[in-house]
């Protein structure tokens, strides 16, 4: 018999993880469509290599125009590509923009999270369901934190993320649904966008070799964050999909690195002191900080066998490559060995 081929719907395809993932799961064999927002410029510049048009080629990747805000899109498009999976992915992601626009982010982020679910909920057919949660969610609790640790968030994002998990949760106890939280800690790579602050670090030393500017403008540099490796992070997200109980898991390096060592590291792969260039900012400060946050993801280890491989040092190397590469410089011809403070 012929193998049939599994459909996945992603919210938020556009993004870092969601070009991350639709590429995962076109190479696994799906069938992949992704819910993107309308708007007047393009925003499908990380997802443009594997799209193809539906005219003239065989394709396997489809995008639809849908919101988090408007259940009646989500509701017409889940039923339209009957998928077997539903990655939500969808957000407005940025925690300092969170404290500027909190109705929004409430809306999209939280809000968004129940309409999607009580669009499955109506589903005839069986759906499995990630849910992206978030490791601002632990907050001002102290590190490390697991799968079991309560949260304490300090942002509107953070807050809205806590709403979405807790109503997974809720409909995966009350209406026997296949649904997943992945708890994933910061994760970065060339496709981060460009104001959160790895890219804003690795882009503004690029601009800086390019003549463009004189000095990257920070805020925090004493918060400290477990970096990992998006592409392996939606892995994971992959994996947890696939078993046959749904859970919730930790996703993170167990590392934890300050914003500072983030800067020296970058800086001195390019032969520069940070000090000289780096120039404190306090519009850049959140109302409310996350001072640490570092996971355990045992559990993860444990149940999906996922581990990450990329270390911090070699995850900074590879996006200030990649930025160098966008500005038109040889990354052979200016970058040194790590700094001492990434190993």
């Amino acid at each position: 018999m012929p193998v049939v081929m599994k459909k996945a719907l992603i919210t938020g395809i556009t993004g870092q993880d969601g070009s991350y993932l639709a590429e995962l799961l076109l190479d696994k064999g799906y069938e992949v469509h992704g819910l993107i927002r309308r708007s007047s410029s393009f925003t499908t510049g990380r997802i443009d290599h594997l799209y193809q048009d539906p005219h003239e080629h065989e394709t396997r990747l489809f995008l639809h125009y849908a919101d988090l805000t408007d259940p009646s899109s989500l509701f017409s498009h889940l039923h339209q590509v009957k998928p077997d999976e539903v990655y939500n992915l969808g957000a407005q992601s940025h925690v300092k923009v969170s404290f500027e626009v909190p109705e929004f982010t409430a809306d999209s982020v939280g809000m968004g999270t129940l309409r999607l679910l009580e669009a499955i909920r109506t589903a005839s057919w069986p759906i499995r369901y990630y849910q992206a949660g978030s490791s601002e969610m632990y907050g001002s609790t102290p590190p490390p934190q697991s799968e079991s640790t309560a949260f304490h968030p300090r942002s509107p994002y953070a807050i809205a993320k806590v709403f979405a998990h807790w109503m997974t949760i809720q409909y995966r106890d009350a209406y026997q649904m296949h649904a997943s939280n992945g708890i994933l800690f910061n994760h970065e790579s060339p496709r981060r966008g460009g104001t959160f602050v790895t890219r804003k670090v690795t882009r503004g030393i690029a601009a800086i070799l390019a003549g463009k500017e004189q000095h990257l403008y920070m805020g925090n540099l004493d918060a400290r964050r477990d970096w990992g490796y998006a592409p392996e992070y939606v892995d994971a997200m992959w994996r947890m999909v696939q078993q046959d109980t749904p859970d919730d898991y930790v996703i993170a390096t167990g590392e934890t690195h300050s914003v500072q060592e983030l800067v020296e590291v970058a800086f001195g792969l390019v032969g520069l002191d940070w000090r000289e260039r780096v120039r404190i900012d306090q519009r850049y400060f959140r109302p409310t900080e996350v001072d640490d946050l570092r996971g355990d993801a045992s559990k993860a280890a444990r149940v999906l066998g996922w581990r990450p491989t990329v270390t911090f040092a070699g995850l900074v190397r590879l996006m200030l490559e990649a930025d160098l590469r966008d500005a038109g410089i040889d990354p052979a011809g200016v970058m040194h060995e790590p700094a001492a403070a990434a190993t």
